[in-house]
C-alpha cells in the first residue's frame, strides 16, 4: 500500500527538491561531494513531514540521492575533465574497489538503523575535516606513494560509506588524495568522476531491495523515488557546472579550508540530530 499525494504534500515536495538541487549541485561540482549530503536531509525531512515515506524514509530519500547521483556525476566530471582535473590512471586503480564497497554498503542501508550509520559518518566527517582546515597536504608535485592494499581499504572504505548515506564519494575521496598530495583540484575532479561508480550499482542494489516495500511514496521503483529524482536532477546537473568552474577559479587553499568547514558543518548538524529526541535523519 503507498502513501497518497495531495497538493500541499506535492508543494513541499517541490520546495525541496528544488532547493536541494540547486544546493547539491554546486556543492557537487565545487567540492567533489556528490551533492547527497544536502540532497539526503532535505528529502528525508520532506517525505516524513508529508507522511508519505512510512517506515523507508531514510532508505528512499539515500536511494533517490544516489540516482541523482549518476547524473550530476556525469555533468561535473565532464566540467573537470575539460580542465584536466580528471586522473583516468586513478580512476581505474579505485574503480573496482569502490564498486565492491557501494555494494555492500547498499545492502547494509537497507537492513542497518540510521543513527548509527548517522554516528560513524559524523566522527568520520570532523576527523576529515580537522585535516583539511589544518593539514597542510603534500606538495603537488610529488604525491606521495600508496600500496595497492590501501587503495583497496580506501575504496571499499568510501564506497560502503557514500552507499549508507546516499553521497558522493568526495566527502572521503578528496582528504585521501589531498592527504596524499594531489591537487586539490584534481582530486575535486576525479572524485566527481568517481560518483558515477558509486551512483549506479547504490541505484541498482536499492532498487532491487526496496521491490515489494510497503508504504513507500507513490511512483516508486524499489526504494527510489521516480517524481522526486526528475524534479532534482535537472538542478544538480545544471548547477554543477557553475561549482565547478567556481572550483578551479579559487585558490586551492580556500578550496581546502570551503571542503574542511563544509564537512565540520555537516558533522555538527548530524551529531544534533543524533542528541535531539527525533528520529535518525
Amino acid at each position: 500500500m503507498t502513501a497518497q499525494l495531495t497538493l500541499g504534500s506535492l508543494a513541499l515536495l517541490g520546495a525541496a527538491g528544488v532547493a536541494a538541487g540547486i544546493v547539491g549541485g554546486l556543492l557537487a561540482g565545487l567540492l567533489g561531494v556528490g551533492g547527497g549530503i544536502v540532497i539526503v536531509p532535505a528529502l528525508y525531512l520532506a517525505f516524513t513531514a508529508t507522511g508519505l515515506g512510512g517506515t523507508s524514509a531514510m532508505q528512499v530519500a539515500v536511494a533517490t540521492s544516489l540516482a541523482t547521483i549518476v547524473f550530476t556525476a556525469l555533468s561535473s566530471s565532464r566540467a573537470h575533465h575539460r580542465r584536466g582535473a580528471v586522473d583516468m590512471a586513478l580512476l581505474r586503480r579505485w574503480t573496482p574497489w569502490l564498486a565492491m564497497g557501494v555494494v555492500l554498503g547498499s545492502l547494509l542501508g537497507a537492513v542497518l538503523d540510521g543513527r548509527a550509520m548517522i554516528a560513524v559518518f559524523a566522527a568520520v566527517a570532523l576527523a576529515v575535516s580537522a585535516t583539511m582546515l589544518f593539514g597542510r597536504g603534500m606538495p603537488t608535485t610529488a604525491p606521495r606513494h600508496a600500496s595497492p592494499f590501501a587503495w583497496a581499504v580506501t575504496g571499499l572504505f568510501a564506497g560502503g560509506v557514500s552507499a549508507l548515506m546516499g553521497i558522493g564519494g568526495g566527502t572521503v575521496c578528496v582528504p585521501v588524495l589531498s592527504h596524499l598530495g594531489y591537487d586539490i583540484r584534481r582530486a575535486v575532479g576525479t572524485s566527481s568522476a568517481l560518483g558515477l561508480v558509486i551512483g549506479l550499482p547504490g541505484t541498482l542494489v536499492y532498487i532491487l531491495a526496496g521491490l515489494g516495500q510497503e508504504g513507500l511514496p507513490p511512483f516508486s521503483l524499489g526504494y527510489v523515488n521516480l517524481p522526486a529524482l526528475a524534479l532534482i536532477v535537472p538542478f544538480t546537473t545544471g548547477f554543477a557546472v557553475w561549482g565547478a568552474r567556481i572550483a578551479h577559479a579559487i585558490p586551492m587553499r580556500a578550496l581546502r579550508i570551503c571542503f574542511g568547514l563544509f564537512l565540520a558543518a555537516t558533522a555538527i548538524r548530524m551529531i544534533i540530530d543524533l542528541l535531539s529526541a527525533g528520529s535518525p535523519a
